[in-house]
């Protein structure tokens, strides 16, 4: 008998160790998930306050913040600053980092490594160190050619499409990694050319890369803030800027009712562009 129950007892004690264990998993992502969602809920439910001062408990709920933000000039032109930017950062970034993958992932030659360190440098380089750098570059540019970099939007795109060429790299790069070489081998012998064949074969493939590196390279742009205070003119605004400009005279749900729009903007963005290409392929 007490053999039978040693291995019983074994059993039971291996299934409440292993339900502890799944316990303690949910749990933890059910906090990473809290902490991440936290702030969205909060925001939100902020933008409908009808308090001007923000205090707890609200003393009722509106719609008057929506309408509030095309009276302020900064956060329009800021947003239509904010976007035109982001749009042209968004395709530089493309056009210079989908060639850079597919070198990456097909060749092998002596620096490989050093340049493909070089080009995820952005996304490790604290935002103010970058715009401080760039700034001072665009200083010695200026000076050394008489082109109009500082302060000029063609600067300021120029600096973002820096922070937008490691998402396209690291995204597109993912999309390569399982991409079956003798597919574009066929075609070219079949008389595709090589533009052909990457129109036609290659691009169809890697296409959930692409349109999740023009999405998140289109965020990353359009949500920059330390970066782009060291770019910007006088008189230029982006949307960032516009906001925490306001926040230095002024708390009120009106920047709560700006970033929930915000966040309505990009949520549909991300949500449209799962509906045509799953971003879980490549993220």
């Amino acid at each position: 008998m007490a053999t039978t129950a040693m291995p019983v007892a074994s059993a039971v004690l291996g299934a409440d160790r292993r339900w502890l264990f799944r316990a303690a998993l949910y749990t933890a992502a059910g906090l990473g998930y809290a902490v991440i969602g936290a702030p969205i809920l909060f925001v939100s439910w902020l933008s409908f306050f009808s308090n001007e001062i923000v205090s707890f408990p609200p003393q009722g709920y509106t719609l008057r913040w929506f309408p509030h933000i095309l009276d302020q000039n900064n956060f329009v032109s800021g947003f239509a600053t904010s976007f035109q930017v982001g749009v042209v950062a968004m395709l530089g970034g493309l056009l210079l980092g989908v060639p850079a993958s597919l070198v990456l992932a097909r060749r092998r030659f002596l620096g490989r490594e050093a340049l493909n360190t070089l080009l995820i440098l952005p996304l490790v380089v604290p935002g103010v160190v970058a715009g401080t750098s760039i700034y001072v570059f665009q200083v010695e540019a200026e000076l050394l050619t008489g082109l109009p970099l500082l302060g000029s939007v063609a600067g300021l795109v120029l600096a973002h499409v820096m922070i937008t060429i490691p998402w396209t790299v690291r995204l597109v790069a993912a999309s390569l990694a399982g991409f079956d070489r003798s597919i574009e081998e066929a075609a070219l012998n079949l008389g595709a050319t090589p533009l052909k064949t990457f129109l036609k074969v290659t691009l169809p493939v890697i296409r959930p890369g692409v349109v999740a590196a023009a999405l998140f390279g289109f965020i990353v742009s359009f949500g920059n803030l330390e970066m782009t205070l060291f770019l910007v003119a006088p008189g230029v605004t982006t949307l960032p800027i516009a906001i925490l400009q306001y926040l230095q005279w002024r708390i009120d749900p009106t920047i709560a009712a700006v970033s929930f729009l915000q966040i309505l903007l990009i949520g549909a963005g991300m949500l449209l562009t799962d509906r045509y290409v799953k971003l879980t392929r490549v993220l």
